[in-house]
């Protein structure tokens, strides 16, 4: 039995967000053979679940980066930042007229200004989106819409007369060089928090125990599954943990250079059905 991490943006979905069908075939394969699949992602759980539900895959999720976990759609472990940290991260955020979203334990909370904020970066610096897809960057730059999952705020405030809310990562869009290795900077200075990215617009701010490795290594416990069975798979900073605890690491094709790196294998991109290359290639064959 082996235990197989997989993220999703830029490894599981395509391009055009969406898992294809040799990809499924593929996860149900490694399901049928007696192997556990696991996604682990930044997106949010409910998210990760709503992507789930629609191609009826069934296996535990991490979300949050992994600041979440979910077996059999119960928490398994949830990590959150602390209160100081949280004031901290949104002060300087806010006195920066900078873009973000909260991930709680409540759903995604979005500055109601995201828009202003946007427009203000836009106008501050110099955008740097070479070879980013028009509507992509659309994508992470619009307002996001309430919904079930998103909720507005005016002030980061707010978010404690939420009764029993806990926060479990920050996402920020940076939109250029210049912006996201400032903000690194000063939030690499708080010791009680850990710094990644996703992508080169973002960076997401998590506690210092909440990453994919932990995530990972808490359900090969509770499947008493040896960390040596255990595979993962990615393309950005944010899967490292996860990349450097599993087993075997593979990176796909998309992946970023150090990514690529540091891992065991490489397979091909995501608009190739990357993650079924792996699995058929890489683990089942082996």
């Amino acid at each position: 039995m082996k235990l197989i991490a997989i993220d999703l943006d830029g490894t599981l979905l395509s391009p055009e967000m969406e898992i294809t069908k040799e990809n499924i075939e593929a996860l149900r394969k490694a399901q049928s053979q007696g192997n556990i699949v696991m996604i682990c992602s930044g997106r949010a759980p409910e998210d990760i679940q709503q992507i789930l539900k629609k191609y009826e895959i069934s296996c535990p999720l991490a979300g949050s980066n992994g600041t979440v976990v979910q077996v059999n759609e119960s928490v398994l472990e949830s990590i959150s930042l602390d209160r100081k940290d949280i004031i901290k991260i949104a002060e300087k955020l806010d006195e920066d007229k900078v873009p973000y979203r909260v991930y709680t334990n409540h759903g995604i909370y979005v500055p109601a200004d995201w828009s202003e904020r946007v427009a203000f970066a836009v106008k501050k610096d110099r955008i740097e989106i070479e070879g980013l897809p028009d509507e992509v960057y659309q994508r992470i730059t619009e307002q996001p819409q309430k919904s079930s999952l998103i909720k507005y705020f005016n002030k980061y405030s707010e978010l404690f007369n939420e009764e029993d809310l806990t926060v479990q990562k920050f996402f920020v869009l940076t939109l250029n060089s210049t912006t996201k290795t400032a903000l690194s900077a000063y939030l690499g200075g708080i010791s009680s928090i850990v710094i990644t990215s996703s992508g080169p617009l973002n960076i997401e701010v998590m506690d210092q125990n909440g990453n994919k490795g932990n995530a990972l290594k808490r359900v090969a416990e509770y499947y008493g599954i040896p960390l040596d069975n255990t595979v993962a798979i990615g393309d950005n900073f944010n899967d490292v943990p996860m990349l450097e605890l599993a087993g075997l690491s593979i990176a796909m094709g998309n992946a970023d250079p150090l990514v690529k790196e540091m891992c065991d294998r490489v397979t091909h991109s995501n608009d190739k059905n990357g993650v079924a290359h792996a699995i058929d290639r890489y683990i089942l064959s082996e």
